[in-house]
Parts: structure tokens; C-alpha cells; sequence
């Protein structure tokens, strides 16, 4: 990203952590995505927003596009695991074992992975694709 992007990004995430709503943000990552078409972080947090806002096709095209981007990180994995289960798309339980694995090789993303759910949860209550994603990764021994 360039430092003018980078620095849009940085103010968007702060818009974000602050709490303003996803629709209001969802344009601004768009003209990131669209600026710096090769920056990951920006695709995965897209297909988040789009995720709140139950876009789930948007979803699906943004975290496809963040995953081949950066295929070791694992939320854009799970942002794409949750838009597969709303669209009822085959090959979750793929998805859900490479998430798992790249948590085993890389346990620094698991404190992330968890608060992003945690927060998904607050801000879209009573999603049930966000509880079984969860009770995938942290619930099942």
C-alpha cells in the first residue's frame, strides 16, 4: 500500500474500533481494495464488513481474493468460511482444517481470530454461521 493508502486504511480500522457502523465504512475499504488491489489486510477486512452487513456474496469474492493474497493468515479464511455457510457453499469443513492448521503453525493469530468473532457477535447478534465457525475452531476437542 502506498502511504496515502496506508494511512486511509489506519483511519478506517480507528473508524472501526471506535464503532461506527459497517455500511458506513464498507465504501472507503472498497476504494482501498480498489487503489491498492494487492493489499490483503484491506480485502479481509471488506469481506468482514461486507459480512456484518449480510452480503454474503460480496463476502465470498472479497475473502477469495484475500486468502490467495495471503493464504497463511487465517481470517480471511474465516471471513471465507462464514460466507460459504450463508451461501450454502460445498467445501467448508476443507476450510475449517486449514484455519485449524494454520492456528497450530501460527498460535499468535489465535487470540485475533477469537476477538474478531467475539466482536462479530456483538455486532451482528444471533448469527448462527459465526457460532459454528467458533464452536469449530475453539469448541470441538
Amino acid at each position: 500500500m502506498s502511504e496515502k493508502v496506508e494511512e486511509l486504511f489506519q483511519q478506517c480500522i480507528r473508524r472501526y474500533e471506535s464503532g461506527e457502523p459497517a455500511q458506513a465504512l464498507i465504501p472507503a475499504f472498497e476504494s482501498i481494495c480498489k487503489g491498492s488491489p494487492k493489499a490483503a489486510a484491506a480485502w479481509t477486512c471488506l469481506s468482514w464488513l461486507y459480512l456484518l452487513e449480510g452480503q454474503a456474496a460480496k463476502a465470498l469474492k472479497a475473502a477469495q481474493t484475500a486468502v490467495k493474497l495471503d493464504p497463511v493468515d487465517a481470517q480471511p479464511r474465516v471471513n471465507l468460511t462464514l460466507a460459504m455457510l450463508e451461501l450454502k457453499k460445498t467445501g467448508v469443513r476443507q476450510q475449517v482444517e486449514v484455519i485449524q492448521q494454520i492456528l497450530v503453525r501460527d498460535p499468535e493469530q489465535i487470540d485475533g481470530i477469537k476477538s474478531n468473532l467475539a466482536e462479530g457477535g456483538k455486532r451482528r447478534p444471533a448469527w448462527p454461521q459465526l457460532s459454528k465457525i467458533h464452536h469449530w475452531l475453539f469448541e470441538e476437542g
